[in-house]
C-alpha cells in the first residue's frame, strides 16, 4: 500500500509515532550528555591533585633551603678546619719575626718578611678572621683561656696582664681562645710597703 493510498489520518498517526520514536531515541543521548557534566567525584579528585601539587612544591622548597643551609655549613666547617691548621704556622711566623727584630737581623730581610706577613694577614681578613687583643681586657671565659693568675701592679684583678698565644674569631664564632695570664691584682707586699712609705 503506497503513501497515496493511506488516508490523512493514518499518515498523521505514522508521523506522530515517528516523532515519539525520535524523542524516545533522543532521551538516552540527553542522559549521556548530562553524565558528561563534572560530577562531585571529579571535583574531589581535582582538589586532591591540587593539594598534592602544593605539598610537593612546599617539600621541594624545604629541600632546596635545607640543601643550601647544609652547603653553607659545610663551606664554613671546611674554612674553619683550614684556618685552624694555618694558625700555628702564623704563630711561628710571628715568633720568627719577633726574634729576628730582637737579634737585629738584616733590615732588608726583616722588611721582606714583614711584607709577606702583612699579605698573609690580609688574606686571613678576607675570610673574616680577626685576632683577639687580650692584654688589658677584662678576662672573658668565652674568649680567653687562663693559664695562670699572677700579681700585677700594672693591671687590676681579673684583667689579662699578658698574652701567651693569640686568639682568633671567625666572623662571630670563636675559632681559638687567647691563652692569657690573668692579673690577681697588686702583690700584698707591694701595697703594704707603699702604704708604709706614705
Amino acid at each position: 500500500m503506497g503513501r497515496k493510498d493511506k488516508s490523512k489520518e493514518e499518515l498523521k498517526a505514522e508521523e506522530a509515532t515517528a516523532e515519539e520514536f525520535i524523542e524516545a531515541e533522543a532521551l538516552p543521548d540527553t542522559e549521556i550528555i548530562e553524565e558528561d557534566t563534572p560530577a562531585p567525584q571529579v571535583e574531589e579528585e581535582d582538589e586532591s591533585l591540587r593539594d598534592q601539587f602544593i605539598r610537593l612544591q612546599a617539600d621541594f622548597a624545604n629541600f632546596r633551603n635545607r640543601t643550601q643551609r647544609e652547603r653553607l655549613e659545610l663551606y664554613q666547617r671546611a674554612n674553619e678546619d683550614l684556618l685552624l691548621e694555618l694558625l700555628p704556622v702564623l704563630d711561628h711566623y710571628e715568633m720568627g719575626l719577633k726574634t729576628a727584630e730582637e737579634h737585629h737581623a738584616d733590615n732588608a730581610v726583616v722588611g721582606g718578611f714583614k711584607l709577606v706577613y702583612d699579605q698573609f694577614q690580609n688574606v686571613l681578613k678576607k675570610f673574616n678572621l680577626e685576632a683577639i687583643d687580650a692584654v688589658g681586657q677584662e678576662f672573658d671565659p668565652h674568649k680567653h683561656e687562663a693559664l695562670t693568675h699572677m700579681p700585677s701592679d700594672e693591671f687590676p684583678a681579673e684583667t689579662c696582664s699578658n698574652q701567651i698565644r693569640k686568639g682568633y674569631l671567625f666572623g662571630d664564632k670563636l675559632l681559638r681562645p687567647a691563652q692569657v695570664v690573668v692579673s690577681s691584682g697588686p702583690a700584698a707586699g707591694t701595697t703594704d710597703s707603699k702604704e708604709g712609705g706614705e
